[in-house]
């Protein structure tokens, strides 16, 4: 045994931030110290009634426990195109433009599996979410990132991509609303997004989770004529429903890259339990004022104690940015931003995540996820406050 190793594919990455670190603060809890998580985007607060009612009352029903159509059974399809012209006023043809998802990271793995040979090369932004980066390394694709800068909103700086050498480049990732940085999307990058992928012949990528959470003008990619010839789109409803481990997503595009999708899925999973994509297409019915509720008015009141926070730690960030997180630019009498999260985590007792695990443009800022009771998010600004005093 000692002479078997790992596949080299391993050396080129490493375990997920989160997964490491979440192990060491369960030994400081072990240990009593009472952490306050305010670092993962995991809502807290549970899905519609409806949709849990629904989840139980298929669970009770002998026939729903078999195999499920890899594609998705046609109640949940039909639910997200319904989702994508309520909010988006967006037309998709539920039998062939839409793939349900175990979440967007099986739809990263799957799309990259679909469009891009090893040694492709893809556009990831920096900052910017890390399994973009990760799985790509895994799959064998060359990372070629593009700068996400404060000073232009978070939104790519299409004149730099223009003098980039991009004939070899198979996929641009793209995610807006940003995470993790709060930049909310724009008609006119979208626009640029689509005329770019067109011009180049590149698939635009565009992962959109967030675009309910404090926002007031939901945006889609896909609204841009022409989009769906050259551009993908992922939702999710971990952020917008409260269901991050129900693991359901979905794909929004042209047929044509629907079934290459299905063609790598199909010989990966044997499809989700019918009870789950039953309440999945419950869900996607939610009355406009629960989405009030949950997605603006909650994560409102928990970020104005988050930006009391920023203002007790001495950082800046942008009052104007939407999402479940807020983004904030360290003090400059911090050498890097590990000096700080350490001290609070260590002194404070209070856990937020530093900003490098998204890329070298985040290493000067630190990430607060608004996912944590009202009072718990008011402990951990006390708790700062008692640390930070002069």
């Amino acid at each position: 045994m000692n002479n078997i190793k790992p596949a080299d594919r391993l050396s080129s990455v490493q375990e997920y931030y989160f997964s490491r670190k979440l192990k060491e603060v369960a030994q400081l809890n072990a240990q009593g110290m009472d952490i306050i998580s305010l670092a993962i985007g995991s809502p807290d607060m549970p899905p519609s009634e409806a949709t849990v009612n629904k989840l139980c009352e298929v669970a009770h029903d002998p026939s729903a426990h078999g195999y499920q159509p890899t594609m998705g059974i046609p109640e949940l399809r039909e639910a997200m195109a319904y989702f994508y012209k309520r909010w988006y006023n967006v037309e998709l043809d539920p039998k062939t433009e839409i793939q349900p998802m175990i979440g967007s990271k099986e739809a990263i793995l799957h799309v990259t599996l679909a469009l891009c040979n090893p040694g492709d090369e893809v556009l990831v932004p920096n900052p910017g979410y890390p399994t973009y980066t990760s799985l790509s390394k895994i799959l064998g694709q060359k990372i070629v990132n593009y700068d996400l800068k404060e000073n232009d909103g978070w939104q790519p700086d299409f004149d730099a991509l223009e003098s980039m050498d991009l004939s070899k480049v198979k996929i641009m990732w793209t995610n807006y609303p940003n995470m993790p940085t709060g930049g909310n999307a724009r008609r006119e990058t979208y626009e640029r997004l689509v005329q770019f992928a067109k011009q180049h012949n590149i698939v635009v990528v565009n992962d959109n989770p967030y675009s309910f959470i404090i926002n007031d003008n939901p945006q889609s990619l896909l609204q841009i004529p022409g989009a769906k010839d050259c551009c993908i789109e992922f939702n999710s409803m971990s952020k917008s429903h409260n269901m991050p481990g129900w693991r359901v997503g979905m794909v929004a595009t042209n047929s044509e890259f629907i079934s290459w999708i299905l063609k790598v899925k199909s010989n990966i999973d044997s499809g989700t339990f019918r009870g789950l994509q039953l309440a999945a297409a419950e869900a996607y019915h939610n009355a406009d004022e629960w989405h009030r509720v949950n997605n603006y008015d909650n994560y409102k009141r928990r970020r104005v104690i988050a930006e009391r926070i920023m203002d007790t730690l001495g950082c800046t960030y942008d009052k104007d940015s939407v999402g479940m997180f807020l983004w904030g630019r360290i003090p400059d009498k911090y050498d890097n931003v590990e000096d700080l999260t350490e001290m609070i985590l260590h002194k404070a007792r209070v856990f937020i995540t530093p900003g490098f695990i998204f890329g070298s443009n985040g290493e000067r800022y630190i990430r607060i996820s608004l996912c944590a009771k009202d009072e718990k998010i008011q402990e951990a600004l006390g708790r700062i406050k008692e640390v930070m005093q002069p």
